[in-house]
């Protein structure tokens, strides 16, 4: 389901041929497996699968590519999870059946597809099943232990820079966003690094004025693009209130940006 060799994809319409499978495997195409424990503190289900690594492991692996609400992911290239499973859910189809899905789509990606092969297996795969099922198309958010398995998306302390240097770094975990959505700096000459370790390729771009998700002020400098490595852009800044945003497709809209002021 997606374009990123570490990430779970799934080609278009994505949605339609989740739906088809899960027609199959309620029919009877592959056992039934346990359901999941629903409990927000519950780490491991009756088969032991651990949901707490499994939104873990979404996140890092699936979230670029995809949306799903309790994860806080919001990827575009594979379908919206919550979507793809919404009507079939509601007509009454098990979740232990969502898990099986899930499995599927990962062991038997589509050929010609985007989706890497081997993107997960043995009980991580198990473990990211597990999660997808109990959360997809589920109101609310994750409670307990899950809530906290995952660092919110920018929640990081906000970058600040010394001898004009400035870090802001992209989200380790593989999420569609900086550690930190703030950054301030002095007026002058000033370095922007990203280190980015997630496996994803992104880069930081700067841009005048506070936009947000769509930006329309003019963009003065950007690093190049990385997957694992650190990624740079020098510029001389004036006070005033500026936007740090990743210009991959999709990225900023998903929530790949913040805001850097400059005294």
């Amino acid at each position: 389901m997606s374009s990123q060799p570490d990430h779970l994809a799934a080609t278009r319409p994505g949605s339609d041929r989740l739906r088809r499978l899960a027609g199959r495997v309620a029919a009877g195409a592959v056992p039934a497996l346990a359901a999941v424990l629903m409990s927000g503190c519950a780490v491991k289900g009756a088969d032991n699968a651990n949901v707490i690594a499994g939104k873990k492991y979404f996140v890092q692996k699936c979230g670029a590519c995809h949306t799903l609400a309790r994860a806080e992911t919001k990827g575009i290239v594979g379908p919206n999870l919550d979507e793809a499973f919404r009507a079939s859910l509601r007509e009454g189809l098990e979740r232990s059946t969502v898990r099986s899905v899930v499995e599927g789509q990962v062991e038997n990606p589509n050929r010609g597809g985007v989706m890497p092969k081997n993107l997960a297996k043995g009980s991580t795969l198990e473990d990211i099943a597990a999660y997808v099922s109990q959360v997809a198309d589920l109101p609310g958010k994750d409670t307990g232990l899950l809530a906290t398995a995952v660092e919110a998306p920018g929640s990081g302390k906000p970058a600040v820079e010394s001898a004009g240097k400035l870090s802001i770094p992209a989200s380790p975990s593989g999420q569609l966003a900086y550690a930190t959505n703030k950054a301030s700096a002095t007026a002058g000459a000033v370095t922007i690094e990203m280190p980015n370790m997630s496996g994803v390729a992104h880069n930081i771009a700067i841009e005048e004025g506070e936009h947000g998700a769509s930006g329309t002020g003019t963009v003065l400098g950007h690093s190049e693009f990385v997957t694992n490595g650190a990624a740079k852009v020098s510029l001389t800044l004036k006070p005033g209130t500026y936007t740090f945003f990743c210009q991959a497709p999709g990225h900023r809209a998903a929530g790949m940006y913040g805001t850097l002021v400059v005294k």
